[in-house]
């Protein structure tokens, strides 16, 4: 096997996916930021939770938000819901897996807030339940996925957006879904300071 060939396919991949994206994904990771945005101006909170690999996305985006970005700035109101072991371990052992994130957008969640839901197949059956939570509570949802969208995809309310990238991949998915989060901290650190 040569590696150095298929790690040069791999980098080949993911930028060609890249580029293919951009076009069917700027318009609606801009009104997903202008969403975020609106959320936070009115005093809300974006709530993101996703598996694996997506719940390292959660963790990151939330991070970039209440922290900082690439421009300096105050916090701004966002959380991870995949991080506190106890609350996670407790629901799922308590009741089921599939509720771990449902029950905390329900005890947390209010109707100026938004849900991120992360998943790269669209079908995470928990990433759903929080969707179905976020409903009942009020909230909009932005859902970024690949594939097809999955189940996500056929959830979405009138008021939410999907960011669904064109792949079947997993790994590819994953990359083009961390440019997007870093082009959502970008576009909302731009809309809130007013950079041209």
């Amino acid at each position: 096997m040569d590696l150095i060939n298929r790690i040069s396919e791999n980098f080949s991949e993911s930028a060609h996916l890249k580029l293919q994206s951009m076009d069917a994904l700027a318009a609606p990771i801009a009104a997903a930021a202008e969403r975020m945005v609106q959320c936070l101006r009115q005093d809300g909170k974006i709530l993101a939770c996703g598996n694996g690999g997506s719940a390292a996305d959660s963790q990151h985006f939330a991070a970039e938000l209440l922290n900082r970005f690439e421009m300096e700035r105050p916090g701004l109101a966002a959380m991870a819901l995949t991080t506190d072991t106890s609350t996670l371990t407790s629901i799922a052992n308590d009741y089921d897996f599939e509720q771990i994130f449902s029950k905390q957008v329900r005890a947390l969640g209010q109707k100026n807030d938004l849900l991120l839901a992360i998943s790269t197949s669209g079908n995470s059956k928990n990433v759903l339940a929080a969707m179905l939570a976020a409903h009942e509570n009020g909230m909009s949802v932005i859902a970024l996925t690949g594939r097809n969208g999955g189940k996500m995809a056929e959830a979405l309310g009138p008021a939410d957006i999907q960011i669904c990238v064109p792949a079947q991949n997993t790994a590819r998915i994953q990359e083009v879904h961390l440019l997007t989060l870093h082009c959502l901290c970008d576009a909302i650190d731009c809309l809130l300071l007013g950079v041209e």
